[in-house]
């Protein structure tokens, strides 16, 4: 029966291997995770209220956040670690991920507002009418 050994320079580039792969994965979860262009852009609604209620609900990120999280953190171990050799495409996937997702949040705090302030404004104008008439 033989012995296996294994070197600390292997057992290193493995577990480099593996954190790419885990940043790798997450950052394709959080993709998955983010509404499709058809779903901001499709509406089948009878209204303005009916449409900025569908795009408020297709603005969401789901669990994207969470995945996004966990590839930072695992590029961040791998990062100080210099374990990759090179990482620039998992930094500018990190760094765009997270600025569509900042726009995704604030559209859909934008849309939120909308959704607010439209039947209000409504509502004032149906009272301006009804004075009037």
């Amino acid at each position: 029966m033989s012995q296996t050994t294994f070197s600390d320079d292997e057992l290193f580039g493995e577990a480099a291997a593996e954190m790419r792969d885990d940043v790798e994965e997450h950052l394709a979860a959080a993709r998955a995770e983010l509404p499709g262009a058809d779903e901001v852009w499709e509406t089948e609604a009878d209204n303005v209220l009916g449409v900025l209620n569908g795009l408020r609900s297709a603005l969401d990120v789901g669990e994207a956040e969470d995945h996004l999280r966990q590839a930072k953190k695992w590029y961040t171990m791998g990062e100080r670690a210099d374990a990759f050799d090179d990482a620039a495409d998992l930094a500018a996937a990190i760094e765009d991920l997270e600025g569509l997702i900042e726009t995704i949040r604030t559209t859909h705090d934008d849309v939120s507002d909308l959704t607010n302030a439209v039947p209000e404004l409504r509502g004032s104008l149906q009272e301006l009418d009804a004075a009037d008439d």
